[in-house]
């Protein structure tokens, strides 16, 4: 795996078998890959922490995890992962469907337990650890389906799907413990960032202000700035342009364009501005880094 599989914010990659839509993959950072950047998906996602030490972005929520820890992501919701301070991180990816755990229409336990749970109606923390007192037997769930994804024994997808069930059970049968759960005005900020998300994504090559991004949102050009910089950590032009540079080492790396024509291609319209701001965040020019990476 590498960063070109979480290159779009909204992505689309189907993680999963259609038989047995549960998958799970090891990671490192930042051996694999420096960072994670913000996306979502349908699919529900646990980030089960090895080795280490990282920071892990959900729902806008940023927070610093280690060995241990399990960060619930719940389909749709943003999320992102990233280096801590030097230090590297190894963590397990648990990617599933909830059609996994749902029968049919007239699945009792899929409408009055499962379904909310993965539209976030059922109160739940993101981010679990050891200081829950339900911890143990979550991360045991964990262990012993790792275990029968490793060895597959016959109908080890019964057993999947059985641990799968407890491990939902402990999380929704202690919602007395869990305080954590998104207000309205935190679900609408939410909805507001993934929209300028997928329009950077979709729009990035072409000319973009601060005022257009004002307008999509509905905010005056003063409460989109403060809006954004308090999400995202940084100014909507800071990473506007990071993020045209993602893109254009992307190219760099993949197709014969010119360096100019790269710039171009990625929404710059200078190409020594292009040149400054590369070398700022890649530390060489961009025909030095093509050199070295091709």
């Amino acid at each position: 795996m590498n960063l070109n599989e979480y290159q779009n914010y909204h992505e689309t990659k189907s993680h999963t078998a259609a038989e047995f839509p549960y998958t799970t993959y090891l990671c490192s950072i930042p051996m694999d890959f420096p960072s994670v950047p913000l996306h979502w998906h349908s699919e529900m996602e646990l980030i089960v922490i090895k080795k280490g030490r990282g920071i892990v972005s959900a729902d806008l929520q940023r927070k610093p995890v280690t060995s241990g820890d399990i960060v619930l992501i719940r389909p749709g919701r943003l999320h992102s992962i990233e280096q801590e301070n030097g230090h590297s991180m190894e963590y397990e990816n648990i990617i599933l469907k909830p059609e996994l755990l749902i029968s049919g229409d007239s699945d009792l336990c899929a409408e009055q337990f499962i379904t909310p749970f993965m539209k976030g109606e059922v109160p739940c923390e993101t981010f679990l650890t050891p200081a829950l007192s339900f911890y143990q037997e979550l991360s045991e769930c964990i262990r012993q389906i790792d275990l029968l994804c490793g060895t597959r024994p016959r109908g080890w997808q019964l057993g999947v799907k059985s641990l799968l069930f407890h491990f939902f059970f402990l999380l929704i049968s202690n919602q007395e413990e869990q305080k954590e759960t998104a207000s309205a005005a935190q679900m609408k900020s939410l909805e507001k960032m993934k929209t300028v998300l997928k329009y950077v994504e979709e729009h990035y090559p072409e000319h973009m202000t601060i005022d257009d991004m004002a307008a999509l949102t509905y905010y005056s050009k003063s409460h989109f700035m403060k809006f954004f910089k308090a999400h995202m950590g940084t100014g909507f032009i800071d990473y506007l342009n990071d993020y045209r540079l993602t893109m254009a080492e992307r190219l760099l790396r993949s197709s014969d364009s010119s360096i100019l024509e790269i710039a171009e291609q990625s929404g710059f319209d200078s190409l020594s501005y292009f040149n400054r701001i590369f070398k700022r965040k890649y530390g060489e020019a961009p025909g030095r880094w093509r050199s070295r990476e091709q």
